[in-house]
C-alpha cells in the first residue's frame, strides 16, 4: 500500500510539474512570440506562459530542497521581470517552516486542492454506456479537441470558451500528454487530457459539452485514461480537486483518495 508521504508528493509535483512545463513549451514552439519558459531552481519548476495564464506559477516550492533567501529572489524575478505575479503552488509535505517565510515576503494563501491518487495495478473496466466511445485524437484533430473542450466551458462565463478553445489547442499538442475524446454516437461530446511521465499518470481537462452530459462520457473518458495508463506502465494516476467538489466525490467513487490538500500562495511584487 502506497502511504501519503514526502516521497508521494514529490512524486505527485513532479509530475504536474512536468505537465505544465510541456504545455509551456509546446506554447513557445507553437507560439514563440508569446515569451513562454520555465525554468528549474533547486526542483522548484517556475512556469511562464502569459500574465494571466493559470499556467504561471510554480510546482515543488520547497519539496526537493531547503528553500534560501536567494533563491526565492530568483524565482520572483523570473515572474517579475515579466511583469506577472508570483503564485507558489506548496505541498504540506514541504514542511511548517515554509510558513514563515512566505507570510514575510508578502504571499498569501488564496487557494485550495485536494491533490488526489490511486494505485494502478489492474485495467480500469469498460464504460457503462455502449453509445459512448473513447479514443485518443489523433495529429490533426488538435482544434477538434479543442472546440470540444471549449464548448463545455461556454456556459460557465462569458469570454472563457474562446479562453478555453486557445488553450486546448496548445494542450492537445504536449510532449507526454494524450488528449482523450468521448464520442456519442460517432459525435465528440466530452474531452480529458492524460499526461504520463515515468511510472505516474496525470489526469486533468475534464470537460462536456452541455448538450452530451448525463451519458457518463466523464465516467467513460475516466476508466479509459485509467486503463491506458495502466497498459502504459504507470502504478500511480493523480489529479486534483477543489476540496468537498462534486469532481472530488466523483473521483473517490471511483478509486481516488486524497493525498494531501496543497494551498496556493499568491503575491504580487510588480508596483
Amino acid at each position: 500500500m502506497i502511504f501519503s508521504d514526502k516521497s508521494l508528493s514529490q512524486k505527485l509535483e513532479r509530475t504536474e510539474a512536468r505537465a505544465n512545463a510541456a504545455f509551456v513549451e509546446a506554447r513557445a514552439r507553437l507560439e514563440p512570440a508569446s515569451g513562454a519558459d520555465w525554468i528549474d531552481i533547486d526542483g522548484t519548476y517556475a512556469m511562464f506562459d502569459s500574465v494571466e495564464s493559470p499556467i504561471t506559477q510554480t510546482f515543488g516550492l520547497g519539496l526537493f530542497g531547503e528553500m534560501t533567501a536567494a533563491e526565492f529572489d530568483a524565482l520572483e524575478a523570473f515572474f517579475t521581470n515579466r511583469n506577472a505575479p508570483v503564485f507558489h503552488e506548496v505541498s504540506p509535505l514541504a514542511g511548517d517552516g515554509l510558513m514563515s517565510p512566505l507570510y514575510e515576503r508578502g504571499y498569501r494563501p488564496i487557494e485550495l486542492t485536494n491533490v488526489m491518487f490511486q494505485e494502478l495495478d489492474s485495467a480500469s473496466p469498460q464504460a457503462e454506456n455502449p453509445l459512448i466511445t473513447t479514443r485518443v485524437s489523433v495529429t490533426g484533430e488538435e482544434e477538434l479537441w479543442a472546440r470540444t473542450s471549449a464548448l463545455g466551458w461556454s456556459t460557465e462565463s462569458e469570454g472563457l470558451e474562446e479562453f478555453m478553445f486557445g488553450f486546448g489547442k496548445i494542450s492537445a499538442g504536449c510532449d507526454g500528454g494524450f488528449p482523450f475524446l468521448a464520442e456519442l454516437d460517432g459525435t465528440p461530446v466530452s474531452t480529458g487530457m492524460l499526461f504520463i511521465f515515468d511510472d505516474v499518470a496525470l489526469l486533468a481537462g475534464a470537460s462536456t459539452v452541455p448538450e452530451g452530459r448525463r451519458n457518463g462520457a466523464q465516467s467513460a473518458l475516466l476508466h479509459a485514461r485509467l486503463k491506458f495508463a495502466f497498459e502504459n506502465g504507470c502504478t500511480i494516476a493523480t489529479m486534483g480537486a477543489h476540496p468537498g467538489s462534486q469532481s472530488q466525490r466523483n473521483a473517490e467513487k471511483n478509486g481516488f483518495r486524497v493525498a494531501y490538500t496543497r494551498t496556493k500562495w499568491g503575491g504580487d511584487f510588480r508596483f
